[in-house]
């Protein structure tokens, strides 16, 4: 199971084109199908925050002449988007290499409650800064909850619940299981509740995508959950003159580490968290690792592994 930051699509400062985001993609994928061709059967999850979030700042541009999209569709829209591109790309590099493999992507819903406490109290920024005066207008038309972004204006919050199951959890494991490279649950899955008639409905919510992939990585069986982030590994003391990289942590290293509050929210912890998860589910390790790393990170020359035992 590898799981891409949104590096892997966009990187930070550049311009969001279709052309900029192929290109990455490309790259990506060039590096993905050497663990195809060392034998390795994929699923791939990905982020969509910088995508949702041009998505919904079209919606604010066009809204006197669009009816604008509730936040579970612009997920929906991003996941087509982005899957279409890693799917495409796939399959050009697998050609390359002489590899014949059907690829496929899946819009993906995950299942969460409404009842859970993240839906009383949002905490996850997205889409545009606005000034105050425009914070207020939409606090009274849309009953958005506004923050103040660490100063740099106001920006609407969501919840982030936790997930609980994958719908499309089944499908994405036959497919796996018959030799499908399958792109699925992208940045976490459109957050969905069950109604009482048994019925499905998204909802205005952002899940976390490391949660996810590790609970599909989990269900599917995969033996390895491949993180591909920004940095080379994971540190004690991230940023500051002191800091440590780890080559290897056991399930009790990690979760001491998580209480001393190593790891950032929204950034490295998650991840620890879905590495944590995965091994004790019974999966053999996470390596967590930067995309340029991601063979060698298996290989355990590279990044950080998660594992039961050092």
């Amino acid at each position: 199971m590898v799981a891409l930051g949104g590096n892997a699509i966009l990187k930070s400062g550049e311009k969001g084109t279709a052309e900029k985001q192929f290109e990455n993609v490309g790259r990506t994928c060039r590096r993905l199908v050497k663990l195809v061709v060392d034998g390795y059967g994929l699923i791939i999850t990905h982020g969509n925050g910088p995508q949702v979030g041009d998505i919904l700042l079209k919606n604010e541009l066009s809204r006197n002449v669009l009816f604008p999209m509730p936040l579970d569709v612009c997920g929906a829209q991003s996941q087509g988007m982005i899957g279409y591109m890693l799917q495409q790309s796939m399959r050009n590099e697998l050609k390359k290499v002489g590899k014949e493999m059907p690829v496929v992507s899946l819009v993906t819903q995950t299942l969460v409650d409404e009842s859970d406490e993240a839906f009383r109290n949002p905490t996850k920024p997205i889409g545009s800064f606005y000034d105050s005066s425009e914070m207020e207008v939409l606090r009274k038309e849309r009953g958005w909850q506004m923050v103040d972004d660490s100063g740099r204006g106001y920006r609407r919050v969501v919840s982030s619940p936790e997930p609980r199951d994958i719908v499309e959890r089944k499908a994405i494991k036959r497919l796996f299981e018959s030799g499908v490279l399958v792109i699925a649950a992208g940045g976490g899955g459109v957050p969905t509740v069950v109604g009482e008639d048994g019925s499905l409905r998204g909802v205005e919510a952002v899940i976390d995508k490391d949660l996810v992939a590790q609970m599909l990585a989990s269900y599917v069986k995969a033996d390895f959950l491949l993180m591909l982030t920004d940095v080379k590994k994971v540190f004690l003391n991230y940023g500051k003159p002191d800091q440590v990289a780890i080559d290897r942590m056991n399930i009790a290293e990690a979760r001491r580490y998580l209480r001393e509050g190593h790891f950032a929210p929204g950034s490295m912890r998650p991840k620890v968290k879905a590495a944590i998860r995965f091994v004790e589910a019974g999966g053999e390790k996470t390596v967590i690792c930067s995309l340029e790393k991601a063979v060698e990170a298996l290989e355990g020359s590279a990044g950080t592994t998660i594992q039961k035992e050092n």
